[in-house]
């Protein structure tokens, strides 16, 4: 499902969602959001969690282990996030291959990439464990698979999410440009090399928006929509989910 875009960019609201106004339907335990930079993940997935009562989880960081109250956070990479590209680790593995004292073979690539599966997938467990919540990046709809949770791809065209974007952390738009090249790869570089697959394949969300084309709080309605039809019982279905 894929929003129609319109004329130009609209500005970005992210003031808390009413939680009183939400509709009733049926209980939305787990969504995760991926966005590309600009596409508004950093305002919607806390507004999501805020909106919902649910417990929110950002893109790994240094604070790992500790689940996030639901706030603001960054749209560029986070130094954690730039520790997690496979550039920067094979920076950081030619560094460690450099003699300096007693000769010591490198962590191979393998054991790397398992340690940041470990790593980023640790919080993701936990809050399951814990009964849901909203998850933003993490590759959280590859590791939970379409069976769990309800998976949401923001996304749009670049120039319209750089515009987004600058508006969103308040930088000029030769800024933003920097922040979404550098962002946009990391990402997925990270989850084509952690998963074997990209981001952006349709088929790993149940829902596809372009945030780009309409205000940020409307992305937040349908998503809540869309979710809680998802969550509502269908005659034939599989309960699964």
């Amino acid at each position: 499902m894929t929003a129609k875009q319109s004329d130009g960019p609209t500005p970005p609201t992210p003031s808390p969602p009413d939680r009183s106004a939400a509709p009733p339907g049926p209980a939305i335990r787990l969504i995760t959001v991926s966005a590309a930079y600009g596409a508004g993940g950093t305002v919607v997935a806390p507004a999501l969690a805020g909106r919902l009562g649910l417990p929110f989880l950002q893109r790994v960081t240094t604070s790992e282990g500790h689940v996030a109250e639901p706030g603001p956070c960054d749209e560029q990479l986070s130094a954690e996030e730039v520790k997690a590209t496979p550039v920067h680790r094979l920076l950081a593995h030619f560094t460690q291959a450099m003699p300096a004292g007693p000769t010591q073979s490198p962590p191979s690539t393998h054991h790397q990439d398992e340690h940041l599966r470990g790593h980023g997938e640790a919080g993701i467990h936990r809050l399951l464990a814990d009964g849901g919540g909203v998850i933003l990046g993490r590759a959280a709809a590859v590791v939970l698979g379409k069976d769990r949770g309800f998976h949401v791809r923001l996304d749009g065209p670049a120039e319209r999410r750089l515009v987004q974007g600058a508006a969103i952390e308040g930088i000029s738009e030769a800024r933003a440009r920097e922040r979404l090249r550098a962002a946009d790869k990391a990402r997925t570089a990270y989850v084509r090399r952690l998963y074997r697959c990209d981001p952006a394949d349709a088929s790993l969300y149940h829902l596809m928006i372009d945030s780009t084309a309409m205000p940020l709080d409307t992305v937040i309605e349908l998503i809540v929509t869309a979710a809680r039809a998802h969550e509502a019982p269908v005659p034939g279905r599989s309960e699964t989910h």
